[in-house]
């Protein structure tokens, strides 16, 4: 079955069906005859091969249900053939004809619900086998290729009910065709012929059709459309396609089917071209220490992509090495079909081996050394740890020592070791004092880190009652130890702890002392005696008390015997008093090294006595005018508690001599009282009534209280409407204040105000007089220090000052013009100016020459250096600095020059001031 070029032979198959009943749906030429429940054929006639394989398929038989429901086939033979649900009858084991001749079957059609049931009689018959040889090549040995022939599916006879026979079509299985995959032969490779029994009187043309022929992938399969020989045209691939589906035709010159189409079936059969591969490169797995044999410790998986039916995808496994080889070489085994592994010996412990290194192989040939493929792979079991190892003390005492009334204080670090695996719960060590501590005070912790006991105090310890502990301790892990595992004398040990004295607080005893005793103790009463007891026996120490709180300071103590006495009268109405309860807080020291000290509160209930007179309540009150009632009831207030409060007697005062013609008071009980407007209208205001109030004391006390009655006007429901009541409250000495200090604050903001108004106006000025008049740049002419030429530079000549027209012959002269005055800038093209009206007045000229520029759109602006009228350098007025006075223009007058402003006030005073 796995050589190269074996082919299985297929049986051409001839059907002859005999006699029978008529089939009911064949073609239109049955007309339309009733359906009939049953096989299509009584009998049927099979020629089939001498030999037949197991599992071939050798016909089918057709069953006519009418819509009846499924049927149930069975075959009368069932330990040599088997029938499919579309009644395809196949073989269950290899069969031979050869000396027999023939075989007859019974099939058998079964309707569930019904229980009918139908049957067909099939014969087989051996016929010869038409086998063409053919010569391959020589690297093929002596395989020979055996190609079948497949002819279209016979006329079958059928009966007509006159008696006449019909052939008529049925459709049939073709076995499928094996053609093993990587084949190196001569290609195309035939596979199989197909032929119509109808190509003996007409020619016809074959095709086959679905994928590998006109579907992708196209072009694997080809068939010769005359001689129906279909071929191979390339090696196939199993584990890309592992088969194809064909559909054979058979068509005339037309193009007019002649036959039923034919279904092919072709299988790739597998060869061993796949090696194993395991699903991961390293597997990683875990087994308990001590494990017995036989435990289950993890699986191995390899896949072959070969057909995992034959022996090219059956695996085998197999450990090669194991590492390392200790305590024995074979502590594993591995299942050679499944791949999981299990110990088979004792002795994993991983105190001494964490983890083994396993390299598995797995072969596929079920392990054939010789012609499997194989693969391996590493795999790391990691021996887990399991608590058998107890924790063992390093030492068998540990010593410790601690201070009286100390708690939460390590006393002693109590060490272990322990040989599994740190930070597990087989390494974590569970402390537990059982002996030594009845009372339990103290308490073992452990240290997750280090994993030690910490012996701690959790309790007082009194150095006058216990001096010194001797525990016993044993240590357990966290789990349960292993099976068969005890705890060692090493897990057990002493701890002796040892007691420090120190000085300690002297106590009140009780804390706090109640005493009960009456208000109102003159100063100096002696009231009890608090005293502290030293707990510290073995020293000779000296107690001293003092007063620690005492909010209404009434209390004294007497600093060497405690006794406790008033420095003033106990009220109990006192604001200090809670609940008729006072405290007092006392201090007891000692003189030990260092000093201790003890708080002790004194606790006292004061009982009342009648030391307090009552007054009216409320103390104002209101009423109309014509008050209707005219009746306001009143109480009393009293601060001292029943009986020495209430039942009060009130009583109108007999003066002034008004208060009882205006008013009367009635009693409504004992603790109330009714005061009536004896007249019927009263004047708007203020009245004080005098009323007199005893208590019930044992020694009653009286006090008359003045009740205020304001009288108002009132609306129709009783309420005051007018203003004087709040004229009558007045505004109060905080109110005026506020109103004085609001106005205050509003006068300091308008004077605030009008001096940054001010302050912006003098700013606003400044910045428009930033330069004095008298050294404004823009109209003087200053001098910063030049070296000019000399002494002509003092001589100015103020008759060029005026236009050359207007002067005289003989004031006209003609200076030394420097250099250095010409304009830096180029010329521009300045608008012409007017002259001035007047030729002797040099303001107008000045003027015009000053609006001129301002309407001069080309001018720069006006900070900038502005030329007036320049006249190129032919001008006869010279330099301004060559400027002098003409002794023949001394009769001019210049005071005009004291009209036109403080900008020209320099030049009057210079050329206008006579002679000097």
């Amino acid at each position: 079955m796995t050589l190269l070029g074996i082919w299985m032979l297929m049986a051409a198959l001839q059907v002859v069906v005999v006699g029978g009943e008529a089939e009911r749906s064949l073609s239109s030429e049955q007309g339309s005859l009733p359906c009939t429940r049953g096989f299509t054929q009584k009998e049927y006639i099979i020629e089939v091969d001498q030999e037949l394989a197991k599992g071939q398929a050798i016909f089918n038989v057709s069953f006519m249900d009418c819509g009846g429901g499924k049927v149930w086939f069975e075959v009368g033979d069932p330990s040599d053939f088997r029938v499919s649900e579309d009644g395809t009858v196949s073989t269950l084991r290899p069969l031979s004809l050869v000396g027999k001749g023939k075989a007859m079957v019974m099939v058998y059609a079964r309707d569930l619900q019904s229980k009918q049931v139908w049957k067909t009689r099939v014969h087989l018959h051996a016929g010869s086998q038409q086998v063409t040889q053919q010569q391959v090549k020589p690297s093929d040995a002596t395989l020979t290729q055996r190609v079948p022939e497949i002819l279209f599916p016979w006329r079958s006879v059928v009966v007509r009910g006159d008696g006449t026979l019909r052939r008529v079509k049925r459709d049939w299985v073709i076995p499928p065709i094996n053609v093993p995959e990587n084949s190196r032969g001569q290609f195309p490779e035939d596979l199989v012929r197909i032929r119509s029994d109808r190509d003996k009187n007409r020619m016809l043309r074959y095709s086959v059709t679905g994928p590998g022929a006109d579907q992708p992938p196209t072009g694997i399969f080809i068939i010769n459309p005359i001689s129906g020989q279909l071929s191979v045209t390339k090696p196939l691939d199993r584990e890309h396609i592992s088969n194809f589906h064909l559909r054979a035709h058979a068509v005339d010159l037309n193009g007019n089917q002649v036959e039923n189409p034919i279904d092919i079936v072709i299988n790739v059969i597998d060869q061993n071209d796949n090696r194993p591969e395991f699903t991961h490169t390293i597997f990683n797995g875990s087994v308990p220490e001590g494990s017995k044999p036989g435990s289950f410790v993890m699986t191995v998986t390899a896949v072959d992509k070969d057909d995992p039916k034959t022996a090219n995808g059956m695996l085998r496994y197999k450990i090669l090495s194991q590492n390392p080889q200790s305590p024995s070489s074979n502590m594993f085994t591995i299942n050679n079909k499944t791949g999981d592994i299990i110990t088979v010996a004792a002795g994993l412990d991983r105190e001494k081996v964490t983890q083994y290194t396993l390299i598995i192989q797995a072969t596929d040939m079920e392990g054939n050394p010789t012609y499997g493929l194989s693969n391996t792979a590493t795999t790391i079991i990691r021996i887990t740890d399991v608590n058998d190892n107890p924790p063992e003390f390093t030492t068998d005492t540990f010593f410790g020592e601690v201070h009286e009334n100390r708690v939460n204080v390590i006393v002693a670090n109590l060490t272990v070791t322990d040989k599994d695996q740190p930070h597990t719960q087989a390494w974590s060590a569970v402390y537990r004092i059982i002996a030594g501590d009845p009372t339990g005070r103290f308490s073992i912790p452990t240290d997750p880190t280090t994993n030690e006991g910490l012996l701690t105090v959790v309790k007082p310890i009194d150095f006058e009652l216990t001096r010194s502990f001797l525990l016993t301790v044993e240590a357990e892990n966290e789990v349960a130890l292993a099976r068969g595992i005890h705890l060692p004398r090493q897990s057990t040990a002493t701890v002796s702890v040892r007691i420090l004295d120190i000085n300690e607080s002297p106590e009140f005893s009780p804390n706090p002392k109640p005493i009960k005793l009456e208000e109102g103790l003159p100063a100096g009463s002696l009231l009890s005696t608090f005293t502290a007891q030293d707990p510290d026996r073995f020293m000779r120490q000296t107690v001293r008390y003092s007063k620690m709180y005492d909010p209404a300071n009434w209390l004294e103590i007497d600093p060497v015997n405690g006794r406790i006495s008033t420095i003033a009268i106990l009220d109990r109405e006192s604001p200090y008093v809670k609940n008729n309860l006072y405290n007092v807080t006392f201090m007891a020291s000692d003189n030990g090294i260092p000093p201790a000290s003890g708080t002790g509160t004194l606790q006292m209930y004061l009982m009342d006595i009648n030391d307090n007179a009552p007054h009216v309540f409320p103390p104002e009150v209101e009423m109309c005018e014509k008050p209707d009632p005219n009746a306001i009831n009143i109480t009393a207030s009293d601060p001292d508690l029943t009986p020495n409060a209430g039942p009060f007697a009130f009583e109108l005062a007999s003066r002034p001599s008004d208060v009882r013609r205006n008013w009367t008071l009635s009693r409504v009980n004992g603790e109330y009282a009714q005061l009536r407007l004896r007249i019927g209208s009263l004047a708007s205001g203020i009245y004080e009534v005098p009323i007199m109030i005893t208590d019930s004391g044992n020694l009653p006390m009286s006090n008359t209280s003045y009740l205020r009655v304001k009288v108002c006007q009132c609306d129709h429901h009783g309420d005051c409407v007018d203003m004087e009541r709040i004229i009558a409250a007045g505004l109060g000495t905080g109110a005026i204040i506020a109103i004085l200090i609001c106005i205050i604050i509003l006068l300091v903001l308008v004077l605030l105000f009008v001096m940054w108004m001010k302050r912006r106006d003098k700013e606003r000025q400044a910045k428009q007089l930033l330069i004095d008049p008298e050294d404004d740049v823009r109209d003087n002419i200053l001098k910063y220090d030049e070296e000019g030429g000399g002494e002509e530079d003092q001589d100015y000549d103020l008759s060029q000052l005026q236009q050359p027209d207007a002067l005289e012959s003989e004031c006209v002269k003609v200076g030394i013009r420097r250099l250095d005055e010409r304009p830096l800038h180029h010329d521009h093209q300045y608008p012409l100016r007017s002259a001035a009206p007047h030729p002797g007045d040099i303001g107008d000229f000045i003027h015009e020459g000053l609006k001129a520029a301002d309407n001069d759109p080309t001018a720069p602006p006006y900070d900038s250096l502005l030329v007036f009228d320049y006249e190129g350098s032919g001008s006869t007025a010279g330099s301004l600095s060559s400027l002098h006075s003409s002794s023949s223009c001394g009769d001019q007058d210049y005071d005009y020059l004291g009209d036109w402003g403080p900008r020209f006030r320099k030049l009057a005073d210079l050329y206008g001031g006579g002679d000097d």
